[in-house]
């Protein structure tokens, strides 16, 4: 990619991570939500803890809910939060 990817993590993510938010440059072969979770799992302990578990994760790519297959751009903006409820 050659615009960075903005990441914001809410809640536990954001914990575990150590991350609020970040840019970061994942390789070119990284086009979809599920392979920049991979990508990501693969850059430290925190991140793995953190993205361990994909049921437990909702993202959204430029504010809008994104399944795996959904693709990732240069200068999108990617948030990871856990599943939210209302009521």
């Amino acid at each position: 990619m050659s615009a960075p990817v903005k990441m914001l993590y809410f809640a536990w993510l954001k914990q575990k991570t150590g991350c609020t938010e970040e840019e970061v440059l994942p390789p070119a072969e990284v086009a979809t939500v599920a392979e920049l979770l991979n990508w990501l799992e693969g850059r430290g302990d925190g991140f793995a803890e953190a993205l361990a578990d994909r049921a437990a994760i909702r993202v959204a790519v430029n504010q809008e809910y994104a399944r795996p297959g959904d693709p990732v751009k240069p200068g999108d903006e990617v948030a990871l939060f856990p599943p939210v409820t209302g009521g």
